[in-house]
């Protein structure tokens, strides 16, 4: 397949769900040269187990210093065989601040369309979950990928950043029901509930792109919550 460039957030994920969505297909982000269960300092090239899902923590045998961060499981930039160079497994990739973090899992490597199984590109937090059916990861200028664990822990929050693109419920969101307030009229604001990280058509639960005012209600049951160009969302219960 031939390089080409990669897809608009926005282009790719305006998905119908539900009655009065908007029909956009997704389309697929072209694989960039040398690229790709459940501080911008570029980890790239090399690939080794990692087992954190957050920053460092302090040290608790003196109380005053940080404990250095484990290496990324995943470099942001390269190609990846699964089963040898990266296990399967859920990961998570933050702080992808200017767009064009590219991600992408495949069958095989020959590089053709049908190759593709998923791909996106990513603003702010990614989480992807590799298959042990799949044969290729590739990631172009992404962020390092951290393994996070299969069950989702941590301190929820109940307001978030509506532009910091994927959240996991039970760890980084709270469920409940959430507003975002004063969008621009132009749809540009978007959000996802989504059942898995595969990142398949079956793994969304419901979209929307919102103008003005926007409400969801994110269940306990969902996996992920995504949000791009939007204004922050507030849980109001």
């Amino acid at each position: 397949m031939s390089q080409q460039t990669k897809q608009n957030w926005f282009a790719r994920h305006k998905v119908l769900t539900g009655a009065g969505a908007l029909v956009v297909v997704i389309a697929i982000g072209g694989a960039m040269a040398g690229g790709g269960d459940d501080n911008k300092d570029k980890d790239k090239g090399t690939s080794a187990q990692g087992t954190s899902s957050g920053g460092g923590s302090k040290d608790t045998s003196d109380g005053n210093s940080e404990k250095p961060k484990a290496e990324a499981a995943i470099g942001g930039d390269g190609t990846f065989q699964v089963g040898s160079d990266v296990k399967p497994g859920t990961y998570m990739s933050t702080d992808n601040t200017d767009g064009m973090c590219y991600w992408e899992r495949a069958k095989d490597s020959s590089g053709e369309t049908d190759s593709l199984i998923a791909n996106d590109n990513v603003m702010g937090t990614a989480y992807v979950t590799i298959k042990a059916t799949d044969k290729i990861f590739k990631s172009n200028d992404c962020h390092g990928w951290e393994a996070v664990p299969a069950k989702a822990s941590g301190t929820p929050k109940s307001e978030v950043d509506g532009n910091g693109g994927m959240y996991r419920i039970g760890a980084d969101l709270a469920p409940g029901t959430y507003k975002s307030t004063g969008n621009a009229d132009d749809d540009t604001c978007y959000w996802e509930r989504d059942k898995d990280a595969l990142h398949g058509i079956d793994s969304i639960i419901a979209n929307e792109n919102v103008s003005g005012n926007g409400l969801v209600t994110i269940a306990a049951g969902d996996g992920y919550f995504k949000t791009n160009g939007c204004k922050n969302w507030k849980k109001t219960s």
